[in-house]
């Protein structure tokens, strides 16, 4: 697959995630309209939808149709979601921008966002509770799900990150924080996918070390991006991690190091596909491969 060819399946799997977020998340005219506002400003923001593109991906290349992980899909985006409220406020990384518009709490303030951020939490599971499959198919999804935004993952991670800050570089809980904070959520998407398909164990293995490179890819890529980039590029303040004393691969590895990472790791990545199991449709994994290569050579 082509990059031309990965940029319309991503266009299109991006609209197709909208369209289920537009179906499943509260009108913002619903009361209380300020909270499904915000809720909205932020989900609604734009973004490459890589979470939800991956879970459909997986469920793909485990034989079944994209409809089948319309509720994972966007679960994990309104988790995600949730999580980047909760990042840009200012007792944490305090930014104006984010995905090239004013953070949410710039808009709508810092305690309706706070609950805004919540709100999206809670509906991420309320989503998967009642997807029409086997209800063990839901409880797998909903475990998956607990498990990558908890205390020994995504939050975390984003304590380690708080704590790292204006330490001096440490390669182990660099991977700790990229693993956690970045890699934990890619790895719930598309082990979802996987299990909303109804694969087996040789799929969810495959798909967990795939995972596992892609989020420490994607974590390199963005920390290259805050070094690098402009805010017009990027939708967000770039220079704000050496600014706040980050924990990041550049300061570890520096720019060349994390460079030559990032090329192994989805070097990795692809190579994780070889162990699907035969019969995956040869589309769901170029699309797979496809987006590992895009996370290294993205601009924003």
């Amino acid at each position: 697959m082509n990059a031309e060819e990965l940029k319309r399946d991503l266009a299109e799997l991006a609209g197709w995630t909208e369209a289920a977020l537009e179906r499943l998340v509260p009108a913002a005219d619903v009361r209380p309209a300020q909270l499904h506002a915000a809720m909205r400003h932020s989900l609604f923001a734009g973004g490459k939808r890589l979470r939800p593109a991956l879970c459909a991906a997986f469920a793909e290349a485990c034989g079944a149709e994209r409809s089948a992980a319309e509720r994972p899909a966007a679960a994990i985006e309104c988790l995600h979601t949730y999580t980047l409220i909760h990042d840009d406020l200012p007792c944490m990384d305090d930014d104006d921008l984010r995905r090239g518009v004013p953070t949410c709490h710039k808009v709508y303030g810092e305690a309706v966002a706070l609950l805004a951020g919540d709100a999206l939490q809670a509906l991420a599971f309320q989503l998967l509770a009642s997807m029409p499959s086997a209800p063990s198919v839901a409880l797998a999804c909903v475990r998956e799900l607990a498990a990558a935004a908890g205390p020994e993952a995504v939050v975390g991670g984003q304590v380690e990150d708080m704590l790292a800050e204006g330490r001096a570089p440490d390669a182990e809980r660099l991977e700790y924080i990229q693993r956690h904070k970045t890699g934990d959520l890619i790895a719930c998407a598309c082990r979802m996918g996987v299990l909303a398909a109804g694969g087996g164990d040789a799929a969810l293995a495959a798909a967990t070390a795939y995972a596992a490179a892609l989020g420490e890819a994607f974590q390199v890529a963005d920390d290259l991006l805050d070094a690098t980039s402009d805010a017009a590029t990027l939708g967000k303040t770039p220079g704000k991690d050496a600014a706040q004393g980050k924990l990041t691969a550049v300061a570890v590895y520096g720019m060349e190091g994390a460079r030559l990472r990032l090329a192994r790791l989805v070097e990795e990545a692809v190579a994780a596909l070889e162990a699907l199991p035969q019969g995956a449709p040869p589309r769901a994994v170029e699309r797979l491969a496809a987006l590992a290569r895009y996370v290294a050579g993205r601009k924003s």
